[in-house]
């Protein structure tokens, strides 16, 4: 089965948005310094706006997020375990995720492209910190 396969059921890609919404509320909630100040603003600002937005951005990325990833965890499931593999290759698992991004915002309008330039250069770090509970989530669903 590859990852692409899990969205193909409604309730269970429902379920995947679900548990990915509240890993990016843990990882942003635990974030500190400046730049976790300002990460939280921005993230409650669009929550506030629409409570839905985020969800509804998984939604709308899954699918290629996962074809991204299908790659690897291939490669992990050759290895043994597919959920450790992506914890392990956290940098190339980081980078997949970011390349379906970075496509989006190319196409996105003025603001969002703009926004999402500014954070462009520091996330990564912050994507790689949430790999581990995204493996989880990937294992927990397939």
């Amino acid at each position: 089965m590859t990852l692409s396969d899990l969205i193909q059921e409604q309730s269970r890609k429902a379920r995947i948005v679900e548990d990915c919404t509240k890993l990016i509320d843990q990882q942003v909630a635990a974030k500190g310094g400046i730049s976790g100040f300002a990460l939280k603003a921005a993230y409650g600002v669009v929550k506030g706006i629409d409570a839905s937005y985020i969800a509804g951005a998984i939604s709308r990325l899954l699918p290629e997020m996962l074809h991204a990833l299908n790659p690897l965890w291939m490669e992990g499931i050759q290895a043994g375990n597919p959920v450790d593999h992506l914890v392990q290759q956290r940098s190339r698992t980081a980078d997949a995720i970011l390349a379906v991004t970075d496509a989006r915002a190319k196409n996105a309008n003025g603001i969002v492209r703009s926004s999402y330039g500014k954070l462009r250069q520091s996330v990564k770090g912050d994507v790689e910190a949430a790999i581990p509970g995204l493996a989880e989530i990937l294992g927990k669903h397939l």
